[in-house]
């Protein structure tokens, strides 16, 4: 553990980066209006509308769509905390308005349940989401009260959870959540409240899992029905459908899918459903910063560990099946059928953004980072307005971004991560700030009780020169902690134009001084162009290679290249090269190199051959940073090469 380390507030960052700066600007006035605009048209705020018999109609949606409402509000209101938008702002005020009519007099509100039966509410905890839903409700409330300066969605989110801690806090009924989210916006509403019992509910939520029996596995021993009609028989299929999930091959409740087979702090890997798995280790170190448990922490890093080491992509993706949207055992990354929720990839950002917090560790933003770059950012088009739930690491040429979802979880999460991108790039404790993304950006914050500003330049993902220059009002003793990325082969730094050593301490390179005002750091990585391969256990990448520049990992489009992508054989590394086109895909870095393809018109109708009756081509291959992928006409990609 380290000195307590806190994230600078969005309105003290002000990012100005050639990378981020235009996907910031499209989903700010691009994305979400165009997701204003879905959760308008397919019913999620009509849902509202009709508890209040302002609109007619039976609910739309899925059960846990209030979600997607509350989701959006969250990321419009990151983006006001830095931009005047008078627009955006009457939509979120309008919206805002609403949740406040719609919620029940004792703070209850779930307009699925509010539409059907009362008395079905809190009956269904493992398949249902009221509090998954109350989750993204709090986690929005204090977004808008941080960014605005109001309350009225702050006091909606704690009227409900007082709702909920009366029913299930301490000493009360003893249930747990079947899609964990509550457990982290409580903590985040302790914080803003300064009031104990949203921890201690916290608290209770992650201590009870792993009980045995579970609180959920009551649910399968009996026969649920919703009790009001037959306009819910869809909703009741779905529920239905998804029960195997929970159950093992008896059809005996084992706890995997909802990391409920054992107490967090005797679990040894990750397992189950992929995001709901990284939201509740996300809220279990979250809870950390607040109470000392060495034993949870133990847990947790080791969750951890067993997720980048085992059980993640090279992409940051994780969730090998689309059953059950899972992660399955070790080492079982198949390509192809990937699932690697865009959900998940932006789960794991928010879990190492919190282990981070804890340890002041570089290991944890050096997976935020792939996770950021290419797990995360792939969720989305280049226009902002086409969203993915899975990412596949090879396609065949039928998979394309969709402009929404059915289930819509994740077009709505990109949006707020990307509004919230500036709590990502700095750090600060005591008397250190922490740079911790290469993001062209400056901030203002004090040291000491002395006024300090900082202006990062750099051409990165593309480059790997750093510049800050350090502003004063008078000269100031800190230390200013650069992150080496694991990536990186060595790096050089400088003061001032002056050559320092400073060698990495926790990934890490320190430059502590009576900094003067127009003091310059500067920092330098090599951009090499690294050939990856997988752990021997990963039997899908067995004799393939990955690229990867920098931050960036690449694939191979159909469209790039003059030969089917899945015939590339990588056979001189040495012969791969990179250059800037600012005119391809909103300018990007693309890696070029040779490649062997075998001759086709030698195979004649055989479908076997001796090997040495194989003749092969040279050929010239292309690579594009995976993020981009399926943003131009559809087609064959893949991101591990066969090598020679």
């Amino acid at each position: 553990m380290t000195d307590a380390i806190r994230t600078l507030p969005l309105s003290a960052v002000d990012i100005r980066d050639d990378f981020w700066t235009p996907r910031l600007e499209t989903n700010r006035l691009v994305t979400l209006e165009h997701q204003y605009d879905h959760i308008k048209a397919n019913g999620c705020l009509d849902n509202f509308r009709r508890v209040l018999g302002e609109a007619g109609g039976e609910f739309e949606g899925p059960m846990f769509v209030d979600a997607n409402a509350y989701k959006w509000l969250e990321a419009a209101s990151y983006v006001l905390a830095t931009e005047e938008m008078p627009s955006l702002r009457r939509k979120v005020d309008e919206v805002v308005s609403l949740i406040e009519r719609t919620q029940a007099e004792d703070g209850y509100l779930c307009t699925f349940f509010m539409l059907a039966d009362q008395e079905d509410r809190w009956t269904n905890f493992s398949r249902m989401h009221e509090l998954y839903c109350a989750g993204h409700l709090i986690e929005a409330g204090i977004a808008h009260h941080r960014s605005t300066g109001e309350t009225t969605l702050l006091d909606v989110a704690r009227q409900f959870a007082d709702h909920i801690d009366e029913r299930f806090g301490p000493g009360q009924r003893e249930i747990i959540p079947g899609h964990e989210e509550i457990e982290l916006a409580l903590v985040e509403l302790f914080r803003a409240t300064g009031e104990r019992r949203y921890l201690d509910l916290s608290t209770c939520f992650i201590d009870r899992r792993g009980r045995d029996p579970s609180p959920l596995a009551t649910e399968f021993s009996r026969e649920w029905e919703l009790g009001s009609t037959e306009d819910y028989d869809e909703v009741l299929q779905s529920i239905e459908a998804n029960r195997d999930v929970f159950l093992d091959e008896s059809g005996t409740y084992d706890g995997r899918f909802a990391q409920d087979h054992a107490p967090v702090r005797e679990q040894e890997s990750v397992e189950g459903h992929a995001v709901r798995a990284t939201y509740l280790y996300t809220a279990v170190a979250a809870l950390l910063r607040e109470i000392a448990d060495p034993e949870l922490f133990d847990a947790v890093e080791r969750l951890w560990e067993s997720m980048v080491r085992k059980r993640m992509y090279v992409t940051g993706g994780i969730g090998s099946t689309s059953e059950g949207e899972a992660l399955t055992t070790d080492y079982d990354l198949p390509n192809e059928t990937a699932y690697a929720e865009t959900c998940a990839a932006i789960g794991s950002v928010r879990w190492s953004q919190k282990m981070f917090e804890l340890t002041g560790e570089a290991k944890y933003i050096d997976v935020l980072e792939r996770a950021l770059y290419n797990g995360s950012l792939v969720g989305v088009s280049l226009d902002g307005t086409r969203f993915s739930y899975s990412n596949p690491l090879e396609t065949q040429g039928t998979y394309e971004r969709k402009e929404w979802l059915y289930v819509a979880c994740c077009p709505p999460n990109l949006a707020r991560t990307l509004a919230s991108l500036g709590q990502h790039v700095y750090a600060q404790d005591a008397d250190s700030i922490y740079v911790n993304l290469y993001v062209g950006s400056d901030i203002e914050t004090t040291v000491s009780d002395h006024p300090v500003r900082l202006s990062q330049r750099t051409e990165y993902p593309w480059q790997g020169d750093v510049d800050v220059e350090v502003s004063l009002q008078a000269p100031t003793e800190f230390e200013v902690k650069f992150r080496i990325p694991d990536w990186a082969d060595g790096y050089e730094m400088t003061v001032n134009g002056r050559s320092i050593a400073a060698d990495a301490v926790d990934g890490y390179a320190a430059v502590r001084r009576t900094f003067e005002d127009g003091d310059e750091i500067s920092l330098t990585f090599p951009m090499t162009i690294d050939v990856l391969a997988a752990h021997p256990d990963v039997r899908a990448d067995e004799g393939h290679v990955a690229l990867q520049r920098g931050p960036l990992v690449y694939c191979v489009e159909s469209v790039d290249n003059a030969v089917p992508v899945h015939h590339l054989i990588l056979g001189d590394p040495e012969s791969l090269t990179a250059s800037h086109d600012e005119s391809l895909l909103e300018g990007v870095t693309v890696i070029e190199g040779t490649a062997t393809v075998q001759r086709l018109d030698e195979w004649d109708d055989a479908l076997y051959r001796p090997i040495d009756a194989v003749g092969t081509d040279q050929t010239t291959v292309t690579a594009i940073p995976y993020y981009a992928w399926n943003n131009r006409e559809q087609g064959a990609m893949r991101v591990w090469l066969r090598l020679a």
